[in-house]
């Protein structure tokens, strides 16, 4: 009998009959874990030197693990091929050197199970689930969409509530049920510090349950009330000053805490709020890492990369840092 196979009785709170055995996997996901760009040469075809270039940047800059195909990846907007071939260079490159987490979330109900096995194949070690996005779903529909996907993964998850992008902002109680399903943690990218404080206290008796928030300025206070991390966008420019802020957390050093927010406003300013489209942070990102070196700045269709004016007000405001 395969891992797959291998099933065990749920727990009294879930409706679903089996959970999987390997949805018990130990995997503690803490610290800075970048959501990181994918560097393209075209709509299909991945800057493989720019990959290569772009995760020694962040390894080097002590980030504790690495996000695959989540929002600022562009997922959405990618081949199932591109993504699969993505997802297999990266996990190679990265050689389990640090935790690899990789996005699932499609329209497609067998188009995440698709990328959760190329996931798997690659060596992934956990998935990332979001709302399936378009027509909005309730929060019943969306756990009796996990008791159905859920026994078909072949890696541990996490769930991702991203409201202003799958318009579904996910319970308490949806994620009490995700975790009685087997979910390992949650990114909470609400921006709701009230929601996020609430996770944390419904889930302090379970520290293997990770707490992540997808807000970079609540950092401190993720870790400080008893988060486990966040995932950063800007960490892929400036990878060890998003560490430096969760270990300045970890050890309550207020004044360094401080000093280092206030570079992360800097940042919101100068770099994230250039250009006037909704995916702007999506192009900074990609046009900082281009000015510095690191890959190039192509973003997939239906997005343009900013133009010259933009480059240049980034190439200028980079300077400041």
């Amino acid at each position: 009998m395969n891992q797959n196979s291998m099933q065990t009785k749920q727990n009294s709170r879930s409706n679903i009959a089996y959970i999987p055995l390997h949805l018990y996997m130990k995997l503690l996901l803490k610290g800075i874990i970048p959501p990181v760009v994918t560097p393209l040469k075209n709509n299909d075809e991945i800057d493989e030197q720019g990959l290569r270039n772009l995760i020694e940047h962040l390894i080097s800059g002590g980030v504790h693990g690495i996000f695959l195909l989540g929002t600022t990846g562009e997922a959405p907007n990618l081949s199932y091929k591109l993504r699969s071939t993505f997802i297999t260079k990266a996990c190679k490159l990265i050689d389990k050197r640090i935790p690899v987490l990789v996005g699932i979330t499609d329209t497609s109900f067998e188009g995440s199970l698709k990328i959760a096995e190329s996931a798997k194949n690659a060596g992934a070690d956990a998935l990332v689930i979001a709302p399936p996005y378009y027509v909005p779903i309730t929060q019943n529909e969306m756990i009796e969409y996990l008791e159905d996907l859920v026994p078909k993964l072949p890696l541990p998850f996490i769930m991702y509530n991203m409201p202003s992008c799958t318009k579904l902002h996910m319970t308490i109680d949806t994620i009490r049920k995700a975790k009685d399903l087997g979910a390992i943690g949650i990114k909470d990218s609400s921006g709701d510090i009230s929601y996020l404080y609430s996770l944390i206290e419904e889930f302090k008796g379970s520290p293997e349950f990770s707490i992540i928030s997808g807000s970079e300025l609540y950092i401190p206070e993720t870790i400080i009330y008893g988060g486990h991390g966040a995932v950063a966008g800007g960490a892929n420019i400036f990878p060890r000053l998003y560490v430096d802020l969760y270990e300045a957390s970890l050890e309550k050093d207020l004044a360094r805490i401080a000093l280092l927010r206030q570079k992360l406003i800097q940042i919101g300013d100068k770099i994230f709020d250039v250009g006037k489209t909704p995916s702007k942070h999506i192009k900074s990102i990609k046009c900082a890492l281009s000015v510095i070196g690191v890959c190039n700045d192509y973003v997939a269709h239906p997005f343009r990369k900013f133009n010259k004016a933009e480059r240049k007000q980034i190439e200028k405001n980079l300077k400041g840092f």
